[in-house]
């Protein structure tokens, strides 16, 4: 993952006509990882833009004799080994050597300048302002209103701030990446993952720009804290503010420490890039040991740097392995963190930094092969690849996402005893996730929120009567029906009273010689207006072969239903992506059926 910049570096500076040609190879360390779906959604959610292959039996990995992830390996015009780079932070070098071989290769005429088609399969996601795209961390807000949830939209780009049942208050950035300080509507990330509320601001992990960013609610301000847009490998810090550099920050959490009769807040960060802890000090500190920082100080506080799984009551001398999930049970002065590359759970002891075990894994700081999926205590738990961890005051355990098990487990920290509770079929068949990566808590109303990536959702579960559904979004739809060369409109009335609407497609093209592909995803997202509170769709996004399914509340209003239909058709020599916008204008009215379905031809030009 974090070799991604790099290569993305290489392919800008140097475009397939230049003569070079990035193929990734997959050789999956996690069992989950081998499946192609899964693959596919990882190449789209880092917006890979090279083929990549799936070395899913690891053939290729032992041909070419890779010991290493991740390695990279540079072959002349006619196969001939020319370099190999193991481990990270090679950029310079790697740029360096592809100039001079392409020089070299062209000055012999072995450089064809010819291009190769690649398109990144975007088309397949639920693009659209309505729909979440691999939705990450999510944290509940407690103010005099009551309760709100911040959502990190990693996929696009922004973070949204909503009430309980999905009506959207503040939409913070958009769906383009960048690092931009700003307004709300002007402000930029870059695949936000991990948020965090202090008073009337969130805090972002803005991933992939390596930088702390705040968001003042009241001001309507981002402004960026830490970090200076570029990946560092600094393995101390200590830099005040943007001066710091940062590795892939991934999750935050605030500790309000006590020292004497003041109690400070403390931003921790899960920076999963140097396998550490750190910490963003908001004002001045006094830390273990009697350390003084000023406010503003960004320093590493638990972690050698060194990618392993080792316990050790002197916090430098501890190894992680991918932190990439913070929850503080304040009451204990324990922060609780996932451990990805481990497969593990473990804690960190606020008042003097001991890192000690929870669950998954074994006692072999060396071991991060040793996942899978067993309820357990201690080291007999086996996880694989968790991402997602809340704490439970009132019940004292802790919630996490079993991410590539595709569960919600749940551990007592006194007896650390690991089990599932949902997922997979349990409780029943609706509990089911696609790579679930975050989890939040409203303990006052006994529901989990799980940001379900894969499935671009977040769902709601109650744990007291066990039944699940998914958040709706009603976010006001920003974009226009003139961003679509293939737009239709019809009418269609239900009853006052509520039901059901069902809706089907079927598809024709007004070019006699394109056909639909059967062996292409044919997708459809869809969203419902803001103002169609009560109105829930079964799914977001779904096959086209699947129908839509919208259960409705009673009234007498004309809501707006928007389907987005993401298509692949083909003649004889190529393919082509369509996409088609089908608006519903829907009338509640007396004495209608309270069951409708609706399958309508669409002609695609």
């Amino acid at each position: 993952m974090h070799i991604l910049p790099d290569l993305d570096a290489l392919e800008k500076r140097f475009s397939i006509k230049d003569g070079l040609v990035v193929v990734g190879v997959h050789s999956a360390k996690f069992s989950n990882e081998r499946d192609s779906k899964r693959l596919l959604s990882a190449v789209q959610r880092y917006n890979i833009k090279h083929p990549v292959v799936n070395d899913k039996t690891m053939s290729v990995w032992r041909n070419l004799g890779i010991c290493c992830w991740p390695t990279l390996v540079m072959l002349g015009p006619t196969g001939e080994l020319l370099a190999v780079f193991v481990g990270e932070g090679h950029r310079n070098e790697l740029i360096l050597y592809v100039d001079v071989a392409l020089t070299y290769f062209k000055s012999l005429n072995k450089i064809l300048q010819n291009d190769i088609p690649l398109q990144l399969a975007r088309h397949l996601l639920p693009i659209g302002n309505g729909n979440l795209l691999f939705p990450s961390k999510l944290e509940i807000v407690h103010n005099e209103q009551g309760e709100s949830l911040v959502i990190a939209d990693t996929g696009n780009n922004r973070i949204l701030v909503m009430d309980t049942v999905g009506n959207v208050q503040h939409v913070i950035g958009g769906s383009n990446p960048g690092f931009r300080d700003g307004d709300f509507e002007n402000a930029k990330f870059n695949a936000p993952q991990g948020v965090c509320i202090l008073d009337t601001s969130i805090y972002v992990a803005d991933n992939e720009n390596h930088a702390i960013r705040k968001i003042d609610l009241i001001k309507g301000i981002v402004t960026t804290v830490a970090g200076t847009g570029i990946q560092g490998h600094d393995y101390i810090g200590g830099k005040i503010g943007k001066d710091q550099v940062l590795s892939s920050p991934w999750d935050l959490a605030v500790y309000k420490h006590e020292h004497g009769k003041n109690i400070i807040p403390v931003l921790l960060i899960a920076m999963a890039g140097t396998h550490q802890i750190w910490a963003l000090f908001l004002e001045d500190t006094i830390w273990w040991k009697n350390r003084k920082y000023k406010a503003g100080t960004c320093v590493a506080i638990v972690g050698s740097g060194r990618e392993e799984n080792r316990n050790n009551t002197y916090p430098y001398a501890a190894g992680l392995a991918q932190p990439s999930g913070l929850t503080v049970a304040e009451e204990q002065k324990i922060v609780f963190f996932v451990d990805s590359e481990s497969s593990a759970i473990r804690s960190i002891d606020l008042q003097n930094g001991q890192v000690s075990v929870v669950c998954g894994a074994n006692r072999n700081p060396a071991d991060l092969h040793d996942y899978g999926d067993i309820d357990g205590a201690k080291y007999q738990a086996k996880l694989q690849h968790p991402l997602g961890i809340a704490w439970h005051p009132k019940e004292n355990i802790v919630y996490i996402t079993d991410t590539y098990n595709h569960k919600i487990k749940m551990i007592d920290v006194t007896t650390q005893y690991c089990k599932t509770v949902y997922g997979d079929g349990k409780p029943n068949e609706k509990f089911s996730f696609d790579e679930p990566s975050g989890i939040a808590i409203s303990s006052e109303k006994d529901l989990l929120y799980v940001a379900d990536t894969n499935h671009h959702v977040v769902k709601v579960i109650d744990t007291k009567k066990e039944n699940i559904t998914t958040l709706p979004i009603n976010i006001l739809t920003i974009e226009t029906d003139n961003n679509y060369k293939n737009v239709h409109f019809f009418d269609t009335i239900i009853s006052e009273k509520g039901g059901k609407l069902n809706i089907l497609f079927n598809v024709t093209f007004a070019e006699s010689d394109l056909k639909l592909n059967l062996d292409a995803p044919q997708k459809w997202s869809v969203s419902l207006s803001t103002k169609s509170s009560g109105w829930v769709a079964t799914e977001n996004n779904g096959e086209l072969s699947d129908p839509i399914l919208i259960t409705f509340s009673e009234g007498n209003e004309t809501h707006e239903v928007r389907v987005i239909l993401d298509i692949v058709a083909c003649k004889t020599t190529e393919c082509i992506s369509k996409k088609v916008l089908v608006v519903y204008r829907v009338h509640q009215k007396p004495n209608a059926s309270n069951i409708v379905t609706e399958q309508k031809e669409i002609i695609v030009k």
